[in-house]
């Protein structure tokens, strides 16, 4: 396409303001006319300011049309520059532009695309960008090149004319989509703007809600839901170990090893149809270690209820003489504070149910199965019944995640995890993250599973779960740690703006866009349950 074609309504030269200069690595400098030519005017429907910043132009090259964002303007500082200004003079000052290089459409295409290592040439003239480039510009914000459907506009532009932001669902989610910003910033309706589009358009979606906020925002028909502990169980032999010593925070080897010599014991206890905690003080060595050896890897059952009382029955020891166990002082003083952990984490009645065998009540793995091959379905999972600032809201993002990464022919969704800082960090560590979102981020998009993440901080996100997403949605952050975690995906410009933002306002970035761009999000008509109260 020539840049003739691009200005079909009104002669070019309208939209002339100079030639390129100065060329470097990083931007260009051109040099402006006269400064006449920066005043603001109207042409038809066309509105003009271009003697200030982040406006569009476009540069007539051998190597097709380049599109470029000035973010700098500036004219000499002298004494006749004011005596020019100050006798009306204006043709006799020459201001200087900087340009960033955004874009390049060569002759044969109707597209801008990453210019990569090709720029402009000295002496190429520069024209304002009117509204057709600008709607090509936004035709072409999209790099990844697959032929989809988009999804309906959920935002507008804040500096391209109030243009709707429509975008395709590889475009925000085939790199992972991380929605970050501060209370009351817009990030939870960002959240449900997007969620409320994939759902309406029929896309797969499963949501953890660890709050009860998106529980009426989706209808019975659109969205299967689920309350765990409330209607919702999952069998304690589904959970492998590790989950329970990350659910209990274990915070030393030998606790671990206590819990894991415990459950094994109600694991013996339920294979025989006992009630009652296993009982090792005064009984046989030999023959209680020869009855726990024919617990098998079938026998996965247990009664989490008898825990406590089973811990402290493994605080007993081997004597140097004799046959049986005997009670150990210093065992049950150490084993004293993981019962204390375990009794307080049991306290939660809706705990219990969960980790139930209750027949007439909903299966959580059953029901992810179902989800993960059922065509057009979505899935809503509200776990606020259950605590979820404690451990037990990281060990069921881990359990969720290991059982879909291991399922075969799964039809692709989106797993969509609201205020993933409560998930990530451990409570007893400063330095340790659960590991099954970072997992999923690695290799769930080989098997079409896509993740959509809010948070306050991106420092509680782990950084190699950080380092994979490649989608960000900014709203307003304050601290400059925050600021700090997210920088690499961001340009300096946009970092200078994250404290301005308003509510609702955001800066999308992704590596899948031509550029980073400036969104005001469309709140959803949907129902969400995080209004704030006023006093």
């Amino acid at each position: 396409m020539t840049i003739d074609s691009l200005y079909n309504n009104i002669d070019k030269n309208n939209f002339y303001i100079g030639r390129i200069s100065q060329v470097y690595r990083d931007n260009s400098v051109a040099q402006v006319e006269n400064l006449s030519l920066l005043a603001h005017r109207k042409m038809v429907d066309e509105f003009l300011i271009p003697n200030t910043i982040n406006y569009l132009v476009v540069i007539e090259s051998v190597k097709g049309v380049f599109l470029g964002e000035v973010f700098q303007t500036k004219v000499p500082s002298s004494e006749n520059l004011h005596d020019s200004i100050n006798h009306g003079k204006t043709e006799t000052v020459f201001p200087e532009i900087n340009i960033d290089i955004i874009g390049l459409m060569s002759y044969c295409d109707k597209k801008f695309v990453l210019p990569e290592f090709l720029t402009v040439g000295i002496t190429d003239k520069v024209f304002l960008a009117n509204k057709n480039v600008i709607q090509i510009y936004l035709n072409s914000i999209e790099v990844n090149g697959l032929l989809e459907n988009k999804l309906s506009p959920f935002a507008t532009y804040l500096n391209m004319n109030e243009e709707e932001v429509s975008l395709s669902p590889s475009t925000l989610f085939n790199h992972h989509l991380l929605v970050v910003g501060a209370t009351n910033s817009g990030k939870s309706t960002s959240a449900l703007s997007i969620l409320d589009k994939m759902i309406t358009e029929k896309k797969k979606v499963l949501i953890i809600d660890p709050t009860g906020e998106y529980y009426n925002s989706f209808s019975l028909q659109e969205v299967r839901k689920l309350s765990l502990g409330i209607d919702t169980t999952i069998s304690p032999g589904k959970v492998s170990m590790q989950q329970w010593t990350m659910l209990f925070e274990t915070n030393s080897n030998t606790q671990s090893a206590v819990l894991s010599e415990a459950i094994r014991s109600l694991r013996y206890q339920q294979k025989n149809g006992q009630t009652i905690f296993l009982k090792k003080d005064g009984e046989n060595i030999a023959q209680m270690q020869q009855q726990l050896a024919s617990v098998t890897r079938a026998d996965t059952d247990f009664d989490i209820s008898l825990l406590p009382e089973q811990i402290a029955a493994e605080s007993v020891s081997e004597p140097n003489r004799g046959a049986n166990y005997a009670y150990d002082t210093f065992k049950a003083n150490a084993n004293s504070y993981l019962v204390q952990k375990v009794t307080y984490q049991l306290g939660n009645t809706n705990f219990l149910k969960f980790f139930s065998h209750n027949q007439q009540m909903n299966n959580l793995l059953d029901e992810i199965d179902s989800f993960v091959h059922t065509p057009n379905s979505s899935l809503y999972i509200n776990t606020s019944s259950l605590g979820a600032t404690e451990g037990i809201g990281g060990m069921i993002i881990d359990l969720i995640c290991n059982f879909v990464i291991l399922q075969d022919n799964i039809l692709p969704f989106v797993f969509f995890i609201d205020e993933v800082h409560r998930y990530t960090r451990s409570q007893y560590s400063e330095n340790e993250f659960h590991n099954g979102l970072t997992f999923i981020a690695r290799e769930g998009r080989k098997k079409g599973i896509f993740l959509f993440l809010t948070t306050q901080n991106p420092q509680d996100v782990s950084p190699v779960l950080l380092g994979q997403v490649g989608t960000l949605l900014v709203h307003r952050l304050t601290h400059n740690d925050e600021i700090r975690a997210i920088q690499n995906h961001l340009d300096d410009y946009s970092i200078k703006h994250i404290k301005k933002l308003n509510q609702g306002e955001c800066i999308l970035t992704s590596v899948n866009l031509l550029h980073n761009v400036f969104i005001h999000v469309k709140k959803s008509k949907r129902k969400q349950n995080n209004e704030t109260p006023i006093l």
